[in-house]
C-alpha cells in the first residue's frame, strides 16, 4: 500500500470571471520514505495539488470535482472534519512558502511550536514546552529564543522556525511549498540540507514544491512536471533528468545557465503560461511548443511509458517495447 496515492484529482474554482481549471486529472503515488519533487513555472498548479492533498481547498470558490486521495489507504476526500484535523499538522504536514505569513506576529516562536504539539499529542503543556525546546535545537535556533517574536528573527530563521512547527509531531508526510523562495543562496542551501537531515532522521517522506531543478536533483528520488494544471513527466530522478521526453521538459533544462557554455542570453521558452479560464483546445502547452503537430491542435496527449515507471503525456513519446 502507498503512503500517498492521487487517484485523478482535479480541481476549479468558480468565479465571477468563469471557470479556473488549476488542477487537471492529476494523479501521482508516494511511497514511505521517497520524496517527490513538483516542478513547473508559477500558475502550474503546484501549489493548488499541495492544498488539495490537506483538503485545504476554500470551498467555495474551489471545489473537487474529480477523484480520491487516499493517505495509506484511506480517502482523505470522504472524512470527516473531525478526521480531517487529525490528519493535518499531525500525519501530514506543511512547510508554507512565506514564513512572514505562515507565523502568528503576536505569538512567541515557542508557543506557536508548542500548540501544535499540545493539539496533536495530547500531552500536558510542561511536555509540549520541553519537546518545543528540543525541535528549537533541532533546526539550530538557541533554546533561549523561544520567547522572541517572529518579527526579531532573520528570514531565514524564521523559516527555520515553520520547518520546527511542521516536523514537531514526527508526520509521515511533510509537503515544503518552496521552502528556499524568499531566501539567498547560502541560507538556501543550508535551509536544504537541514530538510534532508531531519527528513532521513524522522524517515519522513516529502513532497517538494519548486521552480528549481537543481533542488529537486539534490533532494528527490522522483519528479513530476507540471504544465496548467496537468502532469506532462513523471519519473525518478535518473530518468526525467536523463532522458526528458516532453518538450517542456526540455525547455525547462535548456533554460538552465551552464558552465561549459559560452552564452550572451539564457533560453526561454516561448510565449506564457495558459490562462486557466482559457485553456487550448487541445494540448495545453501546443501555442508553444516548437515541435507541435496537427495532432497537438485538437487531441489531448494521454501519459505514455517510454520506460518502466516514466510517462510523458505527448504525442510524439513513443511507447517502450
Amino acid at each position: 500500500m502507498s503512503l500517498l496515492d492521487i487517484q485523478d484529482i482535479s480541481v476549479q474554482f468558480n468565479t465571477d470571471t468563469g471557470v479556473v481549471y488549476a488542477v487537471d486529472h492529476v494523479s501521482l503515488k508516494l511511497e514511505e520514505g521517497e520524496s517527490l519533487g513538483l516542478v513547473g513555472e508559477t500558475g502550474a498548479g503546484k501549489t493548488t495539488t499541495a492544498l488539495a492533498v490537506l483538503r485545504l481547498i476554500q470551498a467555495p470558490p474551489g471545489q473537487y470535482t474529480s477523484g480520491r486521495i487516499l493517505f495509506r489507504g484511506e480517502d482523505i476526500l470522504a472524512m470527516s472534519p473531525e478526521q480531517i484535523r487529525k490528519i493535518r499538522g499531525n500525519k501530514i504536514s506543511m512547510i508554507f512558502q512565506d514564513p512572514m505569513t505562515a507565523l502568528n506576529p503576536v505569538m512567541t516562536v515557542g508557543e506557536q511550536i508548542a500548540e501544535g504539539i499540545q493539539n496533536n499529542e495530547r500531552c500536558s503543556p510542561a511536555e509540549a514546552r520541553a519537546k518545543m525546546l528540543q525541535m528549537l535545537e533541532m533546526v539550530r535556533i538557541p533554546p533561549e529564543r523561544a520567547n522572541d517574536f517572529p518579527h526579531q528573527f532573520s528570514g531565514g530563521m524564521k523559516q527555520r522556525v515553520v520547518i520546527a512547527i511542521a516536523l514537531s509531531c514526527n508526520p509521515a508526510l511533510v509537503i515544503a511549498d518552496e521552502p528556499t523562495s524568499a531566501l539567498d543562496v547560502t541560507i538556501q542551501a543550508q535551509v536544504l540540507a537541514m530538510i534532508n537531515e531531519l527528513k532521513e532522521r524522522q524517515k519522513t517522506s516529502m513532497i517538494l514544491i519548486t521552480h528549481d531543478l537543481g533542488v529537486v536533483a539534490e533532494s528527490c528520488n522522483k519528479v513530476a512536471i507540471l504544465y496548467a494544471g496537468e502532469i506532462v513527466e513523471y519519473g525518478t530522478v535518473e530518468d526525467v533528468f536523463r532522458h526528458a521526453a516532453h518538450p517542456y521538459t526540455e525547455g525547462l533544462f535548456h533554460c538552465i545557465p551552464r558552465l561549459d557554455v559560452e552564452s550572451d542570453r539564457l533560453e526561454t521558452i516561448p510565449g506564457m503560461m495558459p490562462d486557466p479560464s482559457e485553456l487550448p483546445e487541445g494540448c495545453k502547452f501546443y501555442p508553444r511548443c516548437a515541435k507541435a503537430v496537427e495532432a497537438c491542435r485538437n487531441g489531448r496527449p494521454r501519459p505514455v511509458a517510454v520506460s518502466p515507471g516514466h510517462t510523458v503525456s505527448c504525442f510524439l513519446a513513443k511507447e517502450d517495447a
